[in-house]
């Protein structure tokens, strides 16, 4: 952690507001960013980076500041999205979300920035039939792009289980674009 981080922690362990709405200011986005790819819900992760800074709020005393803070805040993130997966009813593809993948898939111009509701739309589709580890890692590696290490951490996995839950992962994301008819060797 640099040491602007640290100092901003610090001062956030001691009460200070203001050091807080740095850090919130700083990792809302990657809240945001993994709770939609894990809800599949805007408002649903909107709720997520509320709780999630609640949470670290509530619990920044007993952060250890030689430990990554992005890997901490991601950890909190993570715990809740999976909290609240359990608690919602499964989410099913909708026929538009089909649609939308094959628009995205056969996009030339693969440089344009997707809206939120076209990324929940495709995670949506790709993710059907992943299991809970398979969904998490998946978001966590390909998704989010964080490095295995750090998932491991995330996670609470170990290395093996990790790549494990993603060759799965990437198996049954494979099966679902061909069964959509996109060619997954090219």
């Amino acid at each position: 952690m640099t040491q602007i981080e640290t100092e901003i922690v610090l001062k956030c362990q001691r009460g200070e507001k203001e050091a807080f709405r740095d850090v919130v200011r700083r990792y809302q986005r990657m809240v945001f960013s993994l709770a939609l790819k894990m809800l599949c819900d805007e408002e649903e992760a909107k709720d997520m980076v509320q709780e999630t800074f609640i949470k670290v709020w509530q619990s920044i005393g007993e952060y250890d500041v030689e430990k990554s803070l992005t890997t901490w805040i991601y950890t909190i993130a993570v715990r809740l999205c999976l909290d609240r997966l359990k608690g919602m009813r499964k989410t099913v593809p909708m026929p538009e979300d089909e649609g939308v993948l094959r628009r995205f898939a056969s996009d030339a111009d693969t440089q344009r920035t997707l809206e939120n509701r076209e990324w929940v739309s495709i995670v949506r589709m790709l993710a059907e039939g992943l299991g809970e580890k398979q969904r998490l890692v998946f978001t966590l590696c390909q998704l989010e792009g964080l490095p295995s290490q750090e998932v491991e951490e995330i996670t609470g996995m170990d290395a093996k289980q990790v790549k494990s839950n993603l060759y799965v992962a990437r198996q049954t994301i494979r099966t679902q674009l061909k069964k959509l008819g996109y060619d997954t060797n090219g």
